[in-house]
């Protein structure tokens, strides 16, 4: 096991960080690239090094991670939004769907008592949280796909909040919970059965940049723990304050 300040990392963890750095860097860019140019170079040629000691590039890469959003709050970047509330909070020991329970302890690892089947392609600490949107799940019901809070496998299902502004360098305070959102959650065939003709995709970022519009889950890091109970206040922080 690797630590970084309060965040653990397993082996499998920190070399699947350590090859989705880019692609996280990346997606706090989109739409403001110049912002972040530097960090995305520094992590370049950390990178190109292909240092053998995994903790010590994990060290490096982590720091860049970290101090993306920051950076792009202290730029003014990103904007203010109306805020929301915790419609549901999302439980469950692996797999979908997450069951509802009404509060929840946060620590920098996720919800306690939240447990993935497999750490492969989750719960790595930039991937602490999984949130949602209720108005997306609303939307894409009106469609005919058969979703409900936690049956995607969010941890967090939201409610009020401008979807379109919760994206990679957004930071949200929950509860008492304050998380800096890192980057956009792949779906993956497992929700295959909550889409019309099996087009998981649909919520896809990918799709989302094909079409405008805001489905995708997001990933959260967690940088303040806390609690969180159902009805919480969601507030986007774009300040540095």
């Amino acid at each position: 096991m690797l630590q970084i300040g309060p965040y653990r990392f397993t082996k499998e963890d920190a070399r699947n960080t350590i090859a989705a750095a880019l692609t996280i860097i990346d997606q706090m860019s989109e739409g403001r690239s110049t912002i972040l140019e530097p960090a995305r170079r520094s992590l370049t040629s950390v990178l190109a090094r292909n240092e053998p000691e995994i903790s010590r590039t994990l060290d490096e890469v982590w720091a860049i991670i970290m101090s993306a959003t920051p950076t792009l709050r202290a730029a003014g970047s990103i904007p203010r939004g109306a805020p929301g509330v915790v419609a549901s909070i999302n439980v469950g020991s692996g797999g979908v769907p997450k069951t509802p329970v009404p509060s929840c302890e946060v620590d920098h690892s996720g919800i306690v008592r939240d447990t993935q089947a497999t750490r492969k392609h989750h719960g790595r600490p930039y991937q602490a949280l999984s949130l949602w949107s209720t108005e997306v799940i609303t939307n894409l019901n009106s469609e005919g796909h058969p979703l409900h809070p936690g049956a995607a496998g969010e941890n967090l299902t939201l409610s009020g909040l401008d979807w379109s502004l919760v994206r990679p360098g957004t930071r949200l305070r929950i509860g008492t919970v304050v998380c800096d959102v890192s980057s956009y959650a792949v779906p993956c065939k497992q929700l295959s059965h909550l889409f019309l003709e099996r087009d998981f995709g649909r919520i896809h970022h990918d799709r989302d940049r094909e079409t405008g519009t805001a489905t995708c889950r997001v990933y959260a890091t967690v940088i303040q723990p806390g609690s969180i109970r159902t009805g919480d206040p969601v507030v986007l922080e774009p300040g540095t304050n």
